[in-house]
This record gives C-alpha cells, structure tokens and sequence, in this order.
C-alpha cells in the first residue's frame, strides 16, 4: 500500500506528497471551475496518470522481451461533463518506436488497454486510444 498525503493551503491550492519518496505535486482548481489554473488539476493528474500507466505497463512487459520503448510517449486529451461535474473522456494518443516488430504490436496494445489506471476507472469512461509508431 501507498500514502500520499494532500494539504489543502487557501485559493484553492494543495501540495500532494508521496511519502515513499517525498516528491511533490501541487494543484489548483481549473480555469472553469473557480480556480487560477496556475497548476494541475485533480483531473489533469488523472489523464496525465492514465498516459504514464500506459506507457510504464508497457514498459514492464517489453522489458521481459528485450523490446525498447526508449522515448516513447503519451499525449492525453480530457473532455469534462456537468451533473455531476466528472471526466467524460479521456483521449490517448501514444507514440511508439517504429522498431516495434509488426508481430508484438497487438501484444503491446493490450498491455497499454490494461494499465491498472484504465481499469480501475468507471466503466462508462470513454478512453479512444490511438496509437502511432513513429518515434
């Protein structure tokens, strides 16, 4: 198991701390939601976590077949709904090494579609994932 702990400091800003690490996130409330947008968002942390989950899923598996994903990356995309106020959609769009052989392609893609981050959301979520092998 994991702590973070999150203190909340006025004007809608808090500081996350992971305790393992001691690293540091701060966030704000977005532009449209009464806040400054100065930093993340709650829910910009969760679209930027899907895209690093993605990858690092992908990551862990392609190691154990000796296939580099060296400078791959993520771009994520989020759609906000009202009532209630929650990500409606997430677009992924990941950019991966043309070296990917042709036949660990479809291996490598379900790894990305089952990151623990995608699975554990709700299920009406819609995530489209695109994937470009252009790096």
């Amino acid at each position: 198991m994991v702590k973070t702990t999150s203190v909340y400091h006025g004007d809608k800003h808090c500081d996350i701390t992971h305790e393992p690490s001691s690293a540091r996130i701060g966030t704000d409330a977005p532009k449209d939601n009464h806040g400054k947008g100065e930093l993340f968002s709650p829910t910009d942390l969760l679209g930027a976590a899907m895209g690093s989950c993605m990858l690092t899923t992908m990551a862990i598996n392609c190691e154990k077949d000796n296939v580099s994903l060296k400078g791959s990356w993520a771009s994520v995309e989020k759609e906000m709904a009202a009532n209630p106020r929650r990500i409606a959609k997430l677009h992924v769009v990941l950019h991966l090494p043309q070296q990917v052989p042709h036949d660990y392609r479809k291996k490598l893609e379900a790894f990305a579609l089952g990151c623990p981050v995608k699975e554990s959301l709700r299920s009406d979520l819609d995530v489209p994932v695109i994937i470009h092998y252009d790096v």
